[in-house]
């Protein structure tokens, strides 16, 4: 049996075929679009069985190739830049592809795990797994978001495992071919290594310059929790997975600029301290942005909870500080 891994060369998804490995996992399928050709690099050390271009695996899954063979399909595979403005390719990409894994699944009954976004909620501010909460502001959420009521409409009719997970503002290893849509703590670590500053958003939305709130979550917590629900095949759902607390920008560039200092052997800063120093340095909002932005984001984790997933999460300042360590041994 198999496990097929959809955007597998990706941020979520390589990290995904790790943990499979990990457990002693190597029978899989990697499926990916590598039009940008380094995201190879992370799958160099990961261990699969075969890889399919994404359009050769839709070929193969509608002529019945897999028939009888998947244990299970993680799909992560989707177009994730929030600006993307064509709306016909968003929707092929993310619903469209999508739906037919969903419904390949529940025919041939193969638990479904797959990615949704926090972006469903929009503005916010409450952001419980609840229809009347859910207000995407571009395409891109909203191409999430009617995933996940097609989810809901088919649910009572359910043959296998379904789980969608709502990811909030997820950074850590295996992201850096993301280019500017990569994490802020990825982007905080190269400014400062290149010109010693990094640059936030001045306020917006009623918050204090570099004060938006967002639910970081680390990489390592977004996969334990995959692997809990492959562990529990009799659990599902759509769940958010953040941390359940909101964190400022400003807490993410603190923590990347103290964690490269005390690997130099300099002293940490307070926030206050590097402004004095324009150790951190804000920059006018782009009207781009305006009226598409979450400027807060808090994960209601009860439901995940629900399910007894008790595992703790890591705050930015023991996540972010153990990814930048990370990229320092890899930058050398």
């Amino acid at each position: 049996m198999y496990y097929i891994v959809t955007g597998a060369a990706g941020f979520i998804g390589s990290n995904l075929v790790k943990a499979l490995n990990e457990r002693g996992e190597t029978n899989i399928i990697a499926v990916d679009n590598l039009k940008k050709a380094d995201k190879f690099r992370n799958l160099v050390d990961c261990d699969i069985a075969d890889y399919l271009d994404k359009e050769e695996f839709l070929d193969k899954l509608e002529s019945g190739f897999f028939d009888g063979l998947l244990a299970g399909v993680l799909h992560e595979g989707a177009c994730s830049d929030t600006m993307e403005a064509d709306g016909r390719y968003m929707m092929q990409n993310n619903y469209q592809y999508s739906l037919e894994l969903l419904n390949y699944c529940q025919s041939e009954e193969v638990p479904l795990l797959y990615a949704s976004s926090a972006s469903v909620y929009g503005a916010g501010p409450q952001f419980r797994e609840s229809r009347e909460n859910e207000s995407p502001l571009n395409v891109y959420a909203y191409s999430k978001f009617l995933f996940d009521q097609i989810v809901r409409r088919r649910w009572n009719k359910r043959t296998a495992q379904i789980v969608g997970f709502r990811y909030f503002n997820v950074y850590g290893a295996r992201e850096q071919h993301k280019g500017r849509m990569a994490s802020v703590a990825f982007h905080f670590f190269n400014q400062y290594r290149a010109e010693g500053y990094v640059k936030l958003f001045e306020g917006c939305d009623g918050y204090a310059n570099g004060g938006q709130l967002r639910d970081f979550v680390s990489v390592e917590d977004v996969v334990k929790v995959n692997m809990h629900f492959l562990e529990n095949p009799g659990k599902s759902g759509i769940f958010n997975l953040g941390t359940g607390k909101a964190q400022s920008f400003n807490d993410v560039a603190v923590t990347t600029i103290n964690t490269l200092r005390l690997a130099k052997g300099e002293a940490a800063l307070t926030l206050e301290e590097m402004h004095s120093h324009e150790l951190i340095r804000y920059i006018p909002f782009p009207d781009a942005l305006k009226g598409k932005y979450q400027s807060y984001t808090q994960a209601d984790m009860a439901a995940l909870r629900a399910t007894g997933y008790v595992e703790p999460f890591l705050t930015v300042e023991q996540g972010v500080a153990r990814y930048v360590s990370q990229l320092l041994q890899t930058a050398g």
